[in-house]
């Protein structure tokens, strides 16, 4: 199984460096290896968290604030959020999350294909006051330290609509979840459902993933990959609705 937990690691960073949502593959592998969704979750949000840090780091250059709101309340945000979310996931029962699974990889499901074929073939005309773009900031925050399926999309969604430039955007999203995940991650590490051994291998796999996705990134058909992701996010709902875990 640890095999398994290191391939799904693996495409988690290739397909995160490439087009996001890694965490689809993720979450069922190492519910396959014989964890709760809610020790899956957890594990898989501490194990990705390397490497969103290396993304955020990477494009630092290009984060800036949004909206009249400075990046400095922005990481405020979503510290506090992502905290908040971490501890509510904590407190949720893990039967009760079980049941909350396959809504929320729905949810992710239908945020990524938004982002990846609705938003992108339309320009919107609808912006955010800095007020609104600090309240979506923080419901995200909140829902990523909970589960964090799409919230990259999310963020772009906000950031662009709060006035940030797709690239700016692109690289303040990375910087943020980094920052909400930090937030989640270190109440996470005093978890006893954190399994550390899973969270190593795939945490490995990711990073080198992750560099992978970085030379394949000129090479893929981005396109095809958001395609088989959502496919991926579809299958995935189908069969928690027809058989949920326990």
């Amino acid at each position: 199984m640890l095999t398994l937990v290191l391939l799904a690691g693996v495409w988690a960073g290739l397909q995160n460096a490439l087009a996001g949502g890694g965490s689809f593959i993720t979450l069922p592998a190492l519910i396959l290896s014989g964890m709760t969704p809610l020790a899956a979750n957890i594990t898989s949000t501490v194990a990705l968290f390397p490497g969103q840090v290396m993304s955020g780091v990477a494009g630092r250059r290009l984060v800036t604030g949004a909206n009249r709101l400075p990046f400095s309340v922005l990481f405020g945000i979503s510290v506090v959020g992502g905290a908040l979310g971490g501890v509510l996931l904590l407190v949720t029962p893990s039967s009760v999350f079980a049941r909350l699974v396959p809504w929320l990889v729905l949810f992710a499901t239908a945020v990524f294909a938004w982002g990846s074929f609705v938003r992108r073939a339309q320009e919107t005309k609808t912006h955010l006051s800095p007020g609104g773009a600090a309240f979506a900031q923080f419901l995200i925050a909140i829902y990523g330290g909970y589960f964090g399926g799409g919230i990259g999309f999310l963020m772009m969604a906000a950031l662009t609509m709060a006035g940030l430039p797709t690239r700016n955007a692109g690289a303040t999203k990375n910087a943020l979840a980094g920052v909400m995940n930090a937030a989640a991650v270190a109440i996470f590490l005093t978890s006893s459902m954190l399994h550390w051994r899973e969270a190593i291998v795939l945490g490995t796999g990711a990073i080198a993933g992750g560099l992978a996705g970085v030379w394949a990134l000129r090479r893929v058909n981005e396109r095809i990959l958001r395609i088989a992701i959502v496919c991926i996010g579809v299958a995935l709902t189908i069969g928690l609705f027809l058989k949920p875990i326990s």
